[in-house]
């Protein structure tokens, strides 16, 4: 594909410095033959071959980001569909169109008879699509097919949708449909089917940049390669944005782009002060942190967009640990991509993704925050605190070499200390303590089995005593009937035949008929069921809530547990499962860390 570097056709002109004639970048670069769209091959290589080989559709519907080229595209297609050359050379549909032809200037304007450009924001009832249905009968004016580009299209009303259908899918041999819409997604399925579909791509960065500078040799005008980076950064894919933040970046500087202009432009901060802050915050260091955040501030640099990125940034270490050959991208600045791969090596995947969910949290209450400088001031010392905490199987390990019996005590602000070196991982492969099952206590759990069972021996039918009821609702899909037999049941007496319950408050009236019914059908056999006047035993449900506390009171008990919890202060135990209950875990791969999971055992991570 070319960039702006190569010729292209100046359908206009621009007045001196400051005229009333000036037209904008985004226009006078407006792309207006197939080879000056970028970043697009896969739909203009799709359209190519349909035209050399005569096989046009009569409608396209384009989706994209704001910005890609939508509407220019459409009128590029426009222009190839009508396009002829006033000697009569070339007279037909086709891409390669070397010269302006009859209807080229007029259509590229907006101005042709035939090339009608409705903005279905604003036209979006009925009757204007009406008008189009009328109007679709007659044979164009000049051109050779009468082509209706239709602008966010998602905008028409329903019932407008449905009076274009019959028209869509049969219009007559001369006229082409050309929609553009941002919303997908709100285009009706029968609409969507009726046309041949181009999603087009975001334009990647690098190639951005290379656009950039071509329109900036072309306008004689000196940029810095980074500030060009910024720019088409700051873009996110959008050709026009960046095409307008060049306008307003030659207007700012006023002769040469700088990087330093860019930034003061946009409030964001030196990319190198950036992955300042962010090693500070890695290595607990407060003072130093809250100071460049604070210098950052005082220089231009929107506290919010400062933490926007430190997130891209420790997203982009995260990307350069899990695929290295990230870091080798051109684009990027040296600092970035050489400081990039040291912490991609030095910081473990825990603490790149604690940090990114940390930064992701605390970006929202920077933006709601009254005091923005405070708040992000606080997303930082949240994220330098937890830097300089080790992590759980450090803790662990600890512990076991030191004894559990003497925790170490919290201070309650270990990143204030500003010496803690980042968490980094083992070498691969290396041996690590891993929590002995010696350590973990065992609350002893009564079998529920055993509740009022009478001893005489089970049935022939299958339903020996109350839990195995409990499990037969549950067999047969009647998750009403098993809740309640959970939830709302006191057994009294269990015997072959006859189930003796008491009722909680909260039963309802039809569960005794309903209950007896279902067993006689499940077991197909006649069964009684009675409510006695005794007090019965506890439900399941509060059975196992029993448990459950006693098996928390245990754990919380454990001197490894409450060593654990007091190097973390504001712990908290969410759950504990048993070690019975878990499913065997796989063999883990050689060389991978055998460390069971901090989760299984009821820690959350957000909360260490």
């Amino acid at each position: 594909m070319n960039d702006a570097t190569s010729p292209g056709l100046d359908l206009g002109t621009t007045g001196g410095p400051g005229g009333s004639s000036y037209r904008v970048l985004a226009r006078k670069y407006r792309p207006a033959t197939f080879a000056d769209l970028i970043g697009q091959d896969a739909m203009v290589r799709t359209v190519s071959n349909a035209f050399e080989s005569g096989r046009i559709p009569q409608a396209w519907i384009l989706t994209g980001v704001r910005g890609v080229g939508k509407t220019t595209t459409a009128r590029i297609l426009a222009r190839a569909l009508n396009y002829e050359l006033p000697d009569g050379s070339i007279k037909g549909s086709t891409i390669h169109m070397p010269a302006l032809g009859l209807h080229d200037q007029a259509i590229m304007e907006s101005r042709h008879v035939d090339v009608i450009e409705m903005d279905a924001a604003s036209h979006n009832g009925v009757d204007d699509v009406r008008q189009i249905n009328e109007a679709v009968r007659y044979s164009p004016v000049s051109a050779r097919y009468k082509v209706y580009i239709l602008d966010e299209v998602h905008m028409l009303s329903t019932a407008a949708f449905n009076a274009l259908l019959k028209t869509l899918e049969e219009p007559p041999p001369h006229v082409k449909f050309v929609f553009a819409t941002t919303e997908i997604r709100k285009v009706p399925i029968t609409i969507l089917s009726r046309c041949q579909r181009f999603d087009l791509r975001r334009v990647d960065t690098s190639l951005l940049v290379r656009h950039l500078d071509g329109i900036c040799r072309k306008e004689g005008i000196t940029a810095e390669p980074e500030a060009l980076g910024l720019i088409a950064r700051a873009a996110e894919g959008s050709v026009r944005d960046a095409l307008s933040l060049m306008d307003q970046a030659i207007a700012h500087a006023a002769g040469s782009v700088r990087a330093e202009d860019i930034r003061q432009m946009l409030g964001l901060a030196d990319r190198t002060r950036i992955i300042d802050l962010f090693e500070a915050m890695m290595r607990g260091d407060m003072a130093k942190a809250l100071g460049e955040l604070r210098d950052q501030y005082d220089s231009g640099a929107d506290p919010a967009v400062v933490l926007s990125d430190l997130a891209e940034f420790t997203h982009f270490v995260t990307r350069v640990k899990v695929v290295p050959a990230v870091a080798d991208d051109l684009a990027l600045a040296e600092a970035e991509r050489t400081r990039g791969r040291a912490f991609a090596a030095a910081l473990s995947m825990r603490v790149l993704s604690r940090t990114w969910q940390m930064l992701f949290k605390g970006l929202s209450e920077v933006k709601e925050a009254g005091k923005p400088l405070a708040a992000a001031e606080m997303v930082l010392v949240r994220i330098a605190y937890a830097a300089d905490l080790p992590t759980p199987d450090e803790v662990i390990r600890e512990i076991q070499q030191n004894g559990a019996a003497t925790p170490a005590p919290a201070n309650g602000g270990g990143a204030a200390r500003g010496t803690a070196a980042p968490r980094f991982d083992p070498p691969r492969g290396s041996p690590r303590a891993s929590l002995a099952p010696a350590q973990l206590v065992t609350a002893q759990v009564p079998d529920i089995s055993t509740l009022r069972a009478e001893p005489a021996a089970a049935p022939t039918l299958g339903v020996a005593n109350f839990p195995a009821l409990i499990a037969l609702a549950g067999e047969k899909r009647d998750i009403l009937m098993k809740t309640a037999l959970e939830r709302d049941v006191r057994l009294v007496r269990f015997e072959d035949g006859k189930l003796e319950i008491a009722l909680e408050p909260s039963a309802r009236k039809t569960i005794v008929q309903d209950l007896q019914r279902k067993i006689s059908e499940w077991t197909g056999r006649r069964w009684m069921v009675v409510v006695s006047s005794e007090q019965g035993a506890p439900t399941v449900s509060s059975q196992a809530a029993a448990q459950r506390t006693e098996l928390e009171q245990g754990v919380r008990a454990d001197p490894l547990v409450q060593a654990v919890l007091a190097r973390f202060p504001g712990a908290e135990i969410v759950g504990v499962r048993r070690r019975d209950d878990l499913s065997p875990p796989a063999a883990p791969p050689a060389g991978d860390d055998p460390m069971p999971d901090p989760d299984d055992y009821g820690a959350d991570d957000d909360d260490r």
